[in-house]
């Protein structure tokens, strides 16, 4: 049929009256092919979200990376803590006479020093090591919270796009009966013509989007596989709810383990007591300590020992350059840890806030607006029935509860989301498997 026809066809159902129809049978427009179903995965193990969460910290790549960082860092306080090394110099010649009384032969001398360290110096470079370890545990943590954060926000989203999936397979369902009463009615002569073309372009447009909720559900467990490096088997599923539960203690609790365990906070802590130890260092440099040598010399004639020692006094560089980094380095690291306490602390006031206005939606949209949502769709289903309303009524119905149900799985998503933000600042998922 050509696009022309197709449109003369289209017009001439909408003026003619439905009492001048024949009662037989109606030619609805050909569906458009229907796409491949989508192959769902073969069964495979179920996790749980904890186990979920140890399979990903045991293969997540970035976390391997910080792993590799503490490492490091451990290494730097065994470079702090070395002693420096003995120096050890020898020299051989020969002494030539410069006048009739005097011997000449071989000549030869050896000595070695040793660099006694400044201990202000050294316990100095030592702390600033391990407040560096100490800064590397601390963003370990903040990355495995951060991927175990991750973890649970990807599972709780899919979760909600095999909701979104299951609820738009249900739809499907729901308009396909639609469709065949309309088409009844309208082969009937009780309906006009019209109401079949919607009804027909309403069912396509939710066979489209069962399609998308479906692929969505695929691309959330594919995202989900990446963060365990493609670990996970094929056909693996998931054991949790978007109706799981979530306790919290109050705010003043939460703000002090805000203070006492965020990751962040304790790295910068650690940045900032490592910059002071750079600044204990930079003083004690001026006096970098004593070395003391010892030195045997042979001539022909005699033979010398001498012991010494050596100390390098600041008159011209009192390290005022270097003090005076440390001191601004510092500073700034302070400041940088306090500016961030505060900004966390109001993060994790707006995660709260946002948390109860996603219970308040769940509330509302679980105990009223779904219910009348489907009340008012069983109401017009019976007033189409009856004659007494159109089809337009029955799909406004209908796309009025796949709205309130799809709001009802956001709000709880987004609750979900805000608890783990939570867990995130708090340091809580330091207490996860």
């Amino acid at each position: 049929m050509t696009s022309t026809t197709w449109r003369a066809w289209c017009i001439g159902l909408l003026l003619w009256p439905a009492a001048d129809l024949p009662a037989q049978p109606v030619a609805t427009p050909a569906e458009p092919p229907a796409s491949p179903p989508l192959a769902l995965p073969a069964a495979g193990p179920v996790y749980a979200l904890p186990e979920l969460v140890r399979i990903v910290l045991a293969h997540n790549p970035s976390l391997q990376m910080a792993l590799r960082t503490r490492e490091q860092a451990e290494a730097g306080i065994r470079s702090a803590g070395a002693l420096p090394n003995p120096r050890l110099e020898f020299s051989d010649g020969r002494l030539r006479a410069g006048n009739a009384g005097g011997s000449s032969g071989n000549v030869s001398a050896w000595g070695v020093s040793q660099l006694i360290e400044n201990p202000g110096l050294r316990s100095a470079r030592i702390e600033a090591a391990e407040s560096g370890l100490r800064g590397s545990e601390a963003q370990l943590g903040l990355m495995r919270g951060e991927v175990v954060a991750q973890v649970r926000v990807r599972a709780y989203e899919l979760l909600l796009r095999i909701e979104e999936a299951r609820a738009a397979a249900d739809e499907l369902v729901l308009l396909e009966q639609t469709r065949e009463r309309v088409r009844v009615r309208v082969a009937s002569g009780e309906a006009a013509r019209y109401e079949v073309i919607k009804a027909e372009a309403e069912f396509i447009s939710a066979r489209q989007r069962q399609q998308t909720a479906q692929l969505a559900a695929e691309q959330a467990r594919i995202r989900l596989n990446q963060l365990a490096a493609g670990q996970l088997p094929a056909g693996w599923s998931l054991q949790a709810g978007l109706d799981d539960p979530s306790s919290l203690p109050p705010l003043e609790q939460l703000r002090a383990q805000l203070l006492a365990h965020n990751p962040e906070l304790r790295s910068l802590r650690a940045e900032h007591e490592r910059q002071q130890a750079r600044v204990r260092e930079a003083h004690a440099s001026r006096w970098p300590g004593v070395e003391l040598r010892y030195s045997d010399a042979r001539e022909p004639d005699n033979r010398q020992s001498m012991v010494g020692a050596s100390m390098q006094i600041p008159l011209l560089d009192q390290r005022r350059g270097p003090r005076a980094e440390a001191q601004a380095e510092a500073l700034r690291a302070q400041t940088r840890f306090e500016g961030r306490q505060v900004e966390l602390q109001l993060q994790l006031e707006a995660a709260v806030m946002t948390l109860e206005m996603a219970r308040l939606r769940v509330e509302a949209l679980g105990t009223g607006a779904v219910r009348d949502a489907e009340a008012a769709l069983r109401v017009a289903q019976a007033a189409y029935r009856y004659g007494e309303r159109g089809i337009l009524d029955v799909l406004d119905a209908q796309r009025v509860l796949r709205t309130v149900r799809a709001d009802l799985l956001q709000a709880r998503f987004q609750q979900q989301a805000a608890a783990i933000e939570i867990d995130l600042l708090t340091g809580r998922h330091a207490e996860l498997p």
